[in-house]
């Protein structure tokens, strides 16, 4: 695996430098804090993706906040999604609470459309998101985000909390998979 993981690493393009994407991550931070300045947000990080994206924009949030996790996958670090797998829903009451779903991106948007309607049903006042990376897709997606970073070509993507097979989180800018058929995105 090891091999697989450093041969895609070696080969990816690099869509947005780590530079870039800070200035995205100011510019969404900017957003939220003029719009969630009076609401007291309670700020759901999307696990296992969302948390590099949220550790990242909750230290440029200077509004009252709590924070708190949610994990529903349809990928279980696999490369395409399948039915959505509830692992972790948050502890803290959504009732009459405003909402912030943090994700590192919004592709296919079941995953946020799931979570988003989760927290509606849980009695929240207003839910919003806010993705590092909005997937351009040639297809309408069942949900907006409402704070996007970067949009970007319907490629394989890691970095910044986006993984490939459950690795590559970490790297410091947005990368494609050169070697990855955008076939099987669709």
């Amino acid at each position: 695996m090891l091999k697989e993981i450093r041969h895609i690493q070696a080969t990816a393009d690099l869509l947005y430098s780590e530079k870039e994407v800070e200035a995205a991550l100011d510019i969404m931070a900017e957003q939220i804090n003029g719009l969630l300045a009076d609401r007291n947000p309670l700020l759901l990080c999307v696990m296992n993706g969302g948390i590099v994206v949220a550790g990242k924009l909750i230290t440029r949030l200077s509004i009252p906040l709590t924070i708190d996790a949610i994990n529903a996958s349809r990928y279980q670090n696999q490369t395409a999604g399948g039915s959505i797998e509830w692992i972790l829903k948050p502890g803290t009451p959504l009732k009459n609470r405003t909402v912030l779903i943090i994700d590192d991106i919004l592709d296919e948007g079941f995953t946020l459309a799931a979570i988003y309607y989760y927290c509606l049903e849980q009695g929240a006042t207003s839910v919003y998101s806010a993705v590092l990376v909005n997937k351009m897709l040639d297809h309408e997606k069942p949900v907006t985000a409402d704070f996007v970073g970067l949009e970007v070509e319907n490629r394989y993507l890691f970095g910044y909390g986006m993984d490939y097979k459950g690795y590559l989180r970490n790297a410091a800018g947005i990368y494609a998979c050169k070697d990855y058929d955008k076939e099987t995105l669709s």
